[in-house]
């Protein structure tokens, strides 16, 4: 499957569909250590860029066309960290992905401007109980599979798969970061609501990578 502009199209709509699913889920893990809106921002979010998606006269041109639409209009539509975060993330992917199509190596590159967008916006680190937990682990996990020869759709199955465990592995740190910190201890034993979310929506980027959800 070649990830090129349907691809993305498709990555956004599957996006869209998964944060539906998980919507409840959530903004119960939100609620248990932030201020329960993660679900619902990221739904209104995604909502938002889909009805953007749907009013355009023409599709975009290239990959970074429709990753910077997602960008701008989850900076204007989401609330909370993860609109600023989410929307940096997109940003700058966007900007190294002006391509009619990814190869192994640009989807690394995509993954790898995602990532240090957020650590440049949430001035975050690995272990602070943070969507970083769940993205660091899935660009090396990238950037490990692309090294062995992986085709690009193996590439972001293989980021995405990382990026679970890594949402997995927030369940016993202690946040010092964000709202979450708040808490101290009483942080602990629940999963990051960004991780969980970020490990969702490189799933749907493999999922549309093999042709899974809406075209």
């Amino acid at each position: 499957m070649t990830l090129d502009v349907a691809w993305a199209l498709r990555w956004v709509r599957r996006s869209a569909e998964v944060v539906a699913e998980h919507r409840i889920e959530l903004i119960e893990l939100d609620r248990q250590i932030g201020d329960g809106d993660h679900g619902e921002n990221l739904h209104r979010g995604y909502t938002a860029v889909v009805a953007r998606l749907d009013a355009l006269d023409a599709p975009p041109a290239q990959v970074g066309d429709v990753l910077k639409l997602v960008a701008t209009t989850l900076m204007s539509t989401v609330g909370g960290a993860a609109g600023p975060l989410y929307g940096t993330a997109y940003l700058r992917a966007a900007k190294v992905t002006g391509l009619d199509e990814l190869d192994a190596g640009a989807v690394v590159a995509m993954l790898e401007a995602g990532l240090e967008g957020i650590v440049a916006r949430g001035k975050a680190t690995t272990g602070e109980k943070t969507m970083v937990d769940a993205w660091s682990p899935a660009v090396a996990a990238a950037v490990a599979a692309a090294d062995q020869g992986a085709e690009p759709g193996a590439v972001l199955d293989a980021a995405a798969q990382a990026a679970s465990s890594g949402a997995e592995a927030t369940i016993p740190l202690v946040a010092t970061k964000g709202r979450a910190s708040y808490l101290g201890e009483r942080s602990a034993g629940h999963a990051d609501p960004g991780a969980t979310s970020t490990a969702l929506l490189l799933h749907a980027a493999a999922d549309a990578a093999t042709g899974t959800g809406p075209a």
